[in-house]
């Protein structure tokens, strides 16, 4: 069984506030875009992993395995007697850069796992599993591409794709910089007050309302620490972008272009070191 793990953007993020247990409450728009890792899984003795990056670890502090052993407890304890799966992923997708890529790959793990022993699993307890390996791994179930994210960003509403994105294209580039989730976090300032209806500026703005009024919290305190990520999206605007922004806690930004020509033309203006994907902004919002 071979199946594509899609990246995500954030299409804006709110840190509301701090909660008691650890975790900040927030919200934002999840798009998934084209660009993917590819995984494949077959039926094997025990849970076992490779990976076409050498320096990934295939062991259990991967989300691939912690998602494949969790589903199998919840299996086992539902009566099924799985032997195993073996997993091979071929990575594409940057690591730590914002992009989700590998909270796609566990969702991915966990829906492989239950197709290859009769989808036993209710899209409920799916769901749940998800949650508990990690915020963004319950967007990567499904939701056509696109879905409000409130809570820690597990608790979603699925939303139709937004006008101001129809016909435009999408540049995602991750520069050679690493920023750490509890780096982003410890700067953050969350505010739950005055802030700007997401839902509705996603589902009824212009890109020029999104330029004014559409933002990352974390770009404050990090474009500070570094400046690197911030000329990036300076130079997208700059370049012709209608928006720009950092995906998550970064260090990727994307930038939405209205013509194809544009979009390229800054792509190829990127110095060595970055990389990059170029596609409709739709590329993957509704794909299977």
């Amino acid at each position: 069984m071979k199946t594509s793990a899609f990246a995500k953007i954030n299409l804006g993020l709110h840190v509301l506030r701090k909660r008691k247990d650890g975790f900040h409450d927030l919200e934002t728009v999840f798009l998934r875009v084209g660009w993917a890792d590819s995984l494949s899984f077959s039926e094997g003795e025990g849970i076992s992993m490779t990976c076409s990056v050498p320096n990934l670890r295939v062991d259990g502090s991967n989300l691939c395995i912690q998602a494949a052993t969790a589903a199998f407890e919840v299996l086992e304890r539902m009566g099924h007697d799985p032997e195993g799966v073996a997993i091979h992923l071929d990575k594409d997708l940057p690591f730590g850069a914002g992009l989700g890529g590998g909270s796609s790959d566990a969702a991915a793990t966990l829906l492989a796992v239950n197709a290859l022993f009769g989808s036993p699993l209710s899209d409920g307890q799916l769901h749940r599993l998800a949650a508990d390996l990690g915020s963004d791994v319950p967007f990567f179930l499904g939701f056509e591409g696109m879905a409000f994210g409130t809570g820690r960003g597990e608790v979603l509403s699925a939303i139709a794709f937004p006008p101001a994105l129809r016909s435009t294209w999408l540049l995602i580039a991750v520069p050679p910089v690493h920023i750490s989730t509890v780096d982003a976090y410890s700067g953050i300032r969350p505010n739950d007050v005055d802030r700007i209806d997401l839902l509705a500026l996603m589902t009824e703005g212009s890109l020029q309302d999104w330029r004014t009024d559409l933002v990352n919290d974390f770009e404050r305190h990090l474009f500070e620490r570094y400046p690197s990520v911030e000329a990036l999206k300076s130079g997208f605007l700059e370049g012709g972008a209608a928006y720009s922004a950092m995906s998550g806690s970064g260090s990727s930004v994307f930038a939405i272009f209205e013509d194809e020509p544009t979009a390229a033309a800054a792509q190829s203006s990127l110095g060595e070191g970055i990389r990059t994907w170029l596609g409709p902004s739709d590329a993957a919002a509704f794909s299977s």
